[in-house]
């Protein structure tokens, strides 16, 4: 399988230059293939897209100077926006999954850029990288590369911050939970190799507590609030700025740096989290949320963007994969916080400010979120009560009013 590692590196003041020269080069590739192809009736071949932005396009005087950077860039872009097209259509026709994708759009000067060596134009020197007419850069090795890179892509992001993220071929490994070291297995790794300390967990995701797990513990994501209230702020003398100027630009990269601190503390609590999660649990189980359609709730549609639990998905899947464990997703309808987990009595709909429920039917107090977990890890595990054993009673019924104090222990939800 393929990973992908990232490394932060500090280029110098040439190298910044080149750097910038490359990434315009690149984004010139790209804009001028996607002008073609949306004046072109029939959408052209890559083959023929290089030889007009690339080969031909060199030959002139207002392009001339492609000849400086690396032809190898310029290729992968246009390889780039083949595979963009190819997503639409395909999102067009219903081949790919997930939400719809757009057509291309025309790459910003301001916005992330980006450039692509494969293996002819570059070569590790020891601890340094060299890209081909840039020079040799010096990354920070946070950790060794397992294996012989594929390609380098050469990042900036918004924050004027520069990256290299290389392309390695990996195998699954497992996670030993008695020594904490992993173990490579090869060909197909056997499940006794790392041990955990459960067999499986369900996790239910939420605002206050970002997750609540089947085993009692709580994950609760950092506080944004303080480094939203500087976003806002600078936002709002932004927007009396005048357009194209010093000030203004440098208000933007103030911006720019607080949001990447902002995502930088949310993706470093979501790996922590799920690192955590996939090597102590052999089968992790989580439901399947709606997160486009919950953030049209004006309301919460701040607060559940800044969780990122589509983030969490993915990287509980991904190192799933990895270390060998078995990743499952619920169906989004299961009535998981309507249910008892202990007699499978179903109550029926609560209000968001209820958080304990009580059962009528065996008597057991519940938190909200602890009976959800452990409904979601039973119905991934297959696991489901025998309805038949509540009698009658076992009928949805209405959203729980608050007076109803035999039903709720907490009618406010504190």
């Amino acid at each position: 399988m393929k990973a992908r590692y990232q490394y932060r590196f500090y280029p110098t003041t040439q190298q910044q230059q080149n750097l910038a020269r490359l990434f315009g080069c690149v984004r010139v590739v790209w804009n001028d293939a996607l002008a073609i192809c949306k004046q072109s009736e029939k959408l052209p071949k890559n083959s023929e897209l290089q030889k007009l932005v690339i080969t031909r396009a060199k030959k002139t005087v207002e392009r001339e100077w492609l000849s400086d950077v690396s032809t190898t860039p310029l290729q992968q872009s246009v390889a780039d926006l083949g595979i963009a097209y190819k997503n639409f259509f395909d999102s067009i026709k219903g081949k790919r999954k997930g939400g719809k994708v757009g057509t291309p759009r025309f790459k910003k000067k301001t916005s992330k850029q980006s450039a692509r060596f494969t293996l002819n134009s570059f070569s590790m020197k020891g601890e340094e990288v060299y890209l081909a007419k840039i020079g040799n850069v010096k990354p920070i090795w946070s950790r060794k590369l397992p294996s012989v890179p594929t390609s380098v892509t050469v990042m900036k992001d918004c924050a004027n911050r520069y990256f290299l993220s290389f392309v390695v071929e990996i195998e699954p490994t497992q996670i030993d939970a008695l020594t904490g070291s992993p173990v490579t297995c090869g060909g197909k790794p056997s499940r006794s190799a790392g041990l955990t300390k459960n067999q499986s967990i369900g996790i239910d995701l939420g605002l206050k507590t970002f997750a609540v797990m089947s085993n009692g513990e709580k994950a609760t994501s950092p506080n944004y609030s303080k480094k939203d209230r500087k976003i806002r702020k600078l936002q709002r003398k932004l927007a009396r700025q005048q357009s194209c100027s010093k000030r203004r630009e440098v208000t933007r990269l103030r911006i720019a740096k607080q949001h990447s601190k902002k995502a930088d503390t949310r993706k470093d609590f979501l790996h922590k989290l799920s690192t955590k999660v996939v090597r102590e649990n052999q089968t992790i189980v989580l439901e399947d949320l709606n997160v486009s359609g919950m953030v049209k709730n004006r309301k919460l549609a701040r607060a559940i963007s800044l969780q990122g639990w589509r983030e969490f998905r993915v990287l509980c899947e991904a190192k799933s994969e990895k270390l060998n464990r078995e990743f499952r997703v619920i169906n989004r309808w299961e009535p998981t916080s309507q249910t008892c987990s202990c007699c499978g009595f179903r109550w029926g709909k609560v209000d968001l400010s209820v958080r304990s429920v009580l059962c009528l039917n065996c008597g057991t107090a519940h938190d909200r979120d602890e009976n959800a977990s452990k409904n979601i890890e039973m119905v991934g595990m297959g696991h489901r009560h025998d309805l038949k054993r509540t009698g009658s009673d076992c009928k949805t019924i209405s959203v729980a009013r608050c007076r109803e104090l035999s039903r709720i222990t907490d009618p406010l939800g504190r």
